[in-house]
């Protein structure tokens, strides 16, 4: 993307990350944006940081501070890249979960989507191990795991905003939505 794409302005919002915050607020009690700093965002949020102990920025290391800061049981993550995964969506992930699981995520024709699902603390040892073993890979961890892929038809829901190309077609559509 050239630039920090949790920065972009989306919609009405500052920021992609503001978007997604306010979207959240509207289903969950709390919403914690996980970041490897605080201080970038220019809007009243909660953040957890990530941990000090870890040089890399990855998903994995979120994990971990989620689970070291948050003592909870389960968590739900949606990456701030996929602005376009709905309210049901969320909801059919979250009534699908059980604990006899370690993860709840969604999965479409062209794959899983690790960054969209319901985590459980079982995998927080396991988070840690792939830290340690710089292995970031979400999938070959899922893979491993007691996961529950709950497949969805709508592919383009699941659009991740990677380049400028995907963010300027991003815009696009969401003016086409709040036109409906």
């Amino acid at each position: 993307m050239g630039k920090d794409k949790a920065l972009l302005p989306f919609g009405e919002y500052n920021s992609l990350t503001q978007y997604q915050h306010e979207r959240m607020r509207e289903i969950f009690s709390s919403v914690y944006i996980s970041a490897k700093s605080a201080d970038k965002f220019n809007f009243t949020c909660k953040v957890i940081e990530d941990s000090k102990e870890y040089e890399v920025s990855t998903p994995t290391a979120g994990f971990v501070s989620i689970f070291d800061n948050l003592h909870v049981k389960r968590v739900f993550v949606l990456s701030v890249d996929s602005p376009f995964i709905d309210k049901d969506t969320i909801l059919t992930l979250i009534n699908s979960d059980d604990s006899d699981f370690d993860a709840t995520v969604a999965k479409t024709d062209s794959g899983t989507h690790p960054m969209c699902g319901v985590y459980h603390d079982s995998l927080h040892v396991k988070f840690r191990q792939m830290l340690k073993n710089s292995d970031h890979r979400l999938g070959k961890l899922l893979k491993n795991a007691k996961t529950n892929y709950i497949y969805f038809e709508n592919e383009a829901i699941f659009t991740n905003i990677n380049h400028p190309h995907e963010y300027k077609s991003a815009i696009i559509e969401l003016k086409k939505q709040e036109k409906l």
